[in-house]
């Protein structure tokens, strides 16, 4: 189903289809940042996270308690206010990767949009963000998508390492947003930050901590049952099956004899490790180490973690 946003959007850039590229990525991107900073104002809550960092992970848990709390349809995932309009208890959620909204508000040094809104900001070690980055790009994302965000074109000749050390859409770019949000925690009146690898050692735990925090809690039974719909292995199924079709291409696979091509791929934390030589692991940790902010806890210390987990 498309959202009234989008369709319009949609037909404005066909209208603008004789401008010059770059000028319909700008208006493009201005558009999308006009309909998050509408969003943003009208929301409950606000979830936010770099792409790849577990967010409809999150999004699935959250929909089926409200479903089965409200007793809903187990095919709406919700989508800001979709899921308010059926009752009015639950809340208008808004996700977003803030992508577009400096492009509309113009304001790229600080996150001031957010000071006043309640915020989840979901983080991930970003070496497993990038080569989910990588896999997305390479196997679900859209030509236009490619294009507005400054990704590699498709069909261009890009490796995962070459991409995941790349400034274009590697671990710079995620490193650079991670540190964008560092630098403004403390502004932010109302605020819970959960971290991926948290989420996975306990995630009934990290789901009623969330929707305490948005203001919704839900029993234990509801809890648990949210937890074990949105499992990695019933996701997947649920892709298989396009249960959520009506939610669009979010939650369906490219290709089902790919299991790169599917949303929920290996779910896996410290996943990268099984990706590249030893030399490659060290010149990523590297990178992370030297750049990201030491307030989100991904750094040098993750080489002793393993060692001890061993």
């Amino acid at each position: 189903m498309i959202a009234y946003g989008s369709a319009l959007r949609y037909v404005i850039m066909l209208s603008l289809f004789f401008l010059p590229a770059t000028e319909k990525v700008r208006i493009e991107r201005w558009l999308r940042g006009r309909e998050d900073f509408r969003k943003l104002g009208l929301a409950d809550a606000v979830i936010v996270s770099f792409g790849k960092s577990g967010r409809t992970w999150l999004r699935v848990m959250i929909s089926r308690l409200y479903q089965v709390k409200y007793g809903l349809s187990e095919r709406h995932l919700i989508g800001f206010d979709n899921l308010h309009r059926k009752n009015r208890a639950i809340p208008k959620l808004f996700f977003t990767h803030d992508n577009y909204l400096k492009d509309y508000t113009k304001n790229v040094t600080s996150k001031e949009e957010y000071y006043n809104k309640r915020v989840v900001l979901m983080i991930r070690d970003p070496a497993d963000v990038a080569v989910s980055q990588y896999n997305q790009w390479k196997y679900r994302m859209r030509p236009g998508k490619k294009k507005i965000n400054a990704y590699p074109s498709t069909g261009a000749e890009v490796g995962l390492f070459e991409f995941v050390i790349g400034k274009e859409a590697g671990l710079p770019k995620i490193i650079d947003w991670m540190n964008g949000w560092a630098k403004d925690l403390d502004r932010i009146k109302e605020l819970l930050i959960v971290r991926y690898e948290e989420m996975r050692a306990d995630p009934e735990g990290s789901l009623a901590r969330i929707v305490d925090f948005i203001g919704t809690p839900g029993n234990s039974d509801q809890i648990r049952e949210a937890v074990n719909f949105a499992s990695v292995e019933n996701m997947r199924k649920l892709e298989e099956k396009r249960v959520f079709w009506l939610s669009g291409g979010r939650m369906t696979a490219k290709d089902r004899s790919n299991p790169n091509s599917f949303k929920v791929r290996r779910a896996k934390v410290g996943g990268y490790l099984d990706d590249f030589t030893p030399e490659q692991v060290a010149q990523i940790e590297e990178l992370v180490a030297s750049r990201l902010a030491p307030v989100f806890g991904y750094g040098p210390q993750r080489g002793s973690e393993r060692a001890v987990a061993g």
